[in-house]
């Protein structure tokens, strides 16, 4: 059996297309929403920008304020399909949203937490900070939770929504 080889300078000529088409398309920045909700989504940066906006502010670690523009949590587990409003009761209490992030770092909720008919608090997916785009390390999105002690939740390079009951 004779096999079909490439020359060298033919393969290289490919493999050099290759890397120009991906600098040429770099992966667009997205959230995935998934798990107990009804319809699964992956929303790229641009229809995040299309979605209705909020600012918020939020103190940093050295209890400087920054203002943070973004989508509402609620809108866009809303638009997932995910138990709000008033059908956030009884067993659907028991709900939680995981934050998944780029480097691995995650952050817990209950869906109570995030809802306008449990609390005022407004908790954003950021894509801008004083007006810009969040910097290199920070985005292209942002979990922002305004009105607690620590940042600790407001998570950099938000990539992921996961939506789960809670169990024993």
């Amino acid at each position: 059996m004779k096999l079909f080889t490439f020359p060298t300078s033919l393969l290289l000529l490919f493999m050099l297309s290759r890397q120009a088409t991906a600098q040429e398309n770099p992966a667009k920045p997205f959230l995935k929403v998934s798990g107990e909700v009804t319809t699964p989504l992956t929303l790229y940066a641009d229809d995040i920008t299309k979605m209705q906006h909020s600012t918020v502010i939020m103190k940093d670690r050295d209890g400087k304020e920054h203002s943070y523009t973004g989508v509402a949590i609620q809108d866009i587990l809303e638009r997932a399909g995910v138990t709000t409003g008033k059908q956030l009761r009884g067993e659907n209490l028991t709900k939680y949203l995981m934050v998944k992030c780029a480097d691995g770092y995650e952050v817990l909720f209950s869906l109570a937490e995030l809802d306008s008919s449990f609390t005022d608090r407004k908790v954003i997916l950021a894509d801008k900070t004083e007006g810009a785009p969040l910097p290199n390390g920070k985005g292209p999105f942002r979990l922002v939770v305004p009105g607690e002690k620590k940042p600790a939740r407001s998570s950099f390079q938000v990539t992921e929504f996961v939506v789960k009951f809670a169990k024993e």
